[in-house]
Formats: C-alpha cells, structure tokens, sequence
C-alpha cells in the first residue's frame, strides 16, 4: 500500500460489514479496511445504532477482537473516523428552523442514535452552518490548497515524531493517558479549563486525555514546545462541539 485508505461505507451496512465477522471463515470489516486511514460515515445517525456503538472498542484498543465459539479473531483497526449528521431526518434544520418539518422529538430520536459513549470517543465536534450564495462564491478566494495544509500537517508530524523518538509511539494520538499526563504534560497553569470542566460534570477522564493529546496536535501545528492555556482551552471548546 502506498497510500492511507479511505473507506466509506453506505449507512445500510451491518455490524459485520463494518468491524468484521460473517459466518464460517472470519473477514475483516471497513475499520480494519480503513487501518492507518480514514473511515468516514456520512449520515451517520442513518446507520443501526449497535453498529455505531460497535466502534467503540476499536476507537480505544486501535484493534477489533470477534469472537466466536472456539475462535477468536483480531484485526488491526487504527483509523480516524469521521461522522457527519444532520440536524435532523428531513436535513432541512438550521439555526432559524426555516423549512423544517421535524418536531422536537424527532430530532432527539435521530441524533441519540449517537450514543453518548461513542461522542466521548470523538475528539472534535464542529457544527457548520448553511452556506449562502455570497460565501460560496468568495470562499475559492480565501481558502488555503490542499498543498498548503498537507505541508502544515507534515511539520506538525515531524515536531510529534522528534518530541516522541526513543518511544514505542509516533503520533499524539497513541501515547496512552497515564503516560501521556506523566511524561507529556503541558504548560504549568494549561490544565485549568479542564480542571473547570470536571468539577462541572462536563468532561469524563477519557475526555481529558483526548482532550490534552488535541492541545498536544495543536501545539504541534503552532511550532511552540508544549501547549498553553490557550492551547488546552481550544481542544476543550472542540472536544465540547464550541470551538468552531
């Protein structure tokens, strides 16, 4: 393989097309399929929600384990995963609900279907808004090319990999929570927004850790050598779905 694969996989998809399994001989699903990549699910409140929830396990471990009488299964499944949803069944609900014929209830029900522990598991949440006629015709005058930003990224992976060498790790992303807040820990003072927003009931302890390894990316993409309040404050606002 030469480049990252992209799986994207349609929302009718069952358990087993998605993280593996099927009867007789075992076969690897799309998170495996997506393993050093990204698996992207657009509609995602479309797909079953024990599929969805099914991802969970990977997302932590970076690994599915199917299980079966007398046989055990398991794939590598280190992916990013990227969910995009409407606001509701008829994706007509905005933040003047013009053109929206979906009750209150309904929406709840759609977007339950993103269960809790697995948006614990997703460490940015952007809402975007409608996009009009004028910012969809100047926005091919102020955005940046794909060049650009994957030469950004590519610095950013460098800084990782030299704060990092000598580890068993080569990304923020792998460095496990304990040793993240022992041996990585950021600026003195930078913690203070997510002290905040435990005592407040707003973040559980894997969100911590996600939230420190986004601050560390940040601090990354920035140049400086550890992560700031300003740093952790962002990771905080993005882990919460306000730091558009």
């Amino acid at each position: 393989m030469t480049e990252p694969p992209f799986c994207a996989p349609h929302h009718t998809a069952t358990k087993a097309a998605i993280v593996g399994g099927g009867s007789g001989i075992l076969h690897p699903g799309a998170a495996s399929l997506a393993h050093r990549g990204c698996l992207f699910l657009d509609e995602a409140p479309e797909f079953a929600r024990d599929v969805l929830d099914a991802l969970r396990q990977p997302l932590e471990s970076g690994e599915v384990v199917v299980a079966r009488s007398g046989l055990t299964a398991r794939f590598p499944a280190r992916f990013t995963l990227v969910l995009a949803a409407n606001p509701c069944p008829c994706a007509k609900g905005t933040a003047t609900g013009a053109g929206c014929s979906c009750t209150p209830a309904t929406k709840r029900r759609y977007l339950a279907r993103l269960s809790g522990p697995l948006l614990d598991r997703v460490d940015v949440k952007v809402d975007l808004l409608p996009v009009g006629r004028a910012e969809l015709l100047s926005d091919r005058h102020f955005t940046e090319s794909s060049p650009v930003v994957a030469a950004r990224v590519a610095a950013a992976r460098e800084r990782a990999a030299a704060r990092l060498s000598g580890t068993p790790w080569r990304l923020n992303a792998e460095i496990p929570g304990s040793e993240l807040r022992r041996s990585f820990p950021p600026a003195a003072g930078s913690l203070a927004p997510l002290e905040r927003a435990m005592d407040l009931g707003q973040i559980s302890a894997r969100g911590v850790d996600r939230v420190i390894r986004v601050a560390w990316t940040l601090a990354d993409i920035a140049g400086i050598a550890r992560p700031t309040v300003g740093e952790t404050s962002y990771a905080l606002g993005l882990w919460l779905g306000v730091g558009a």
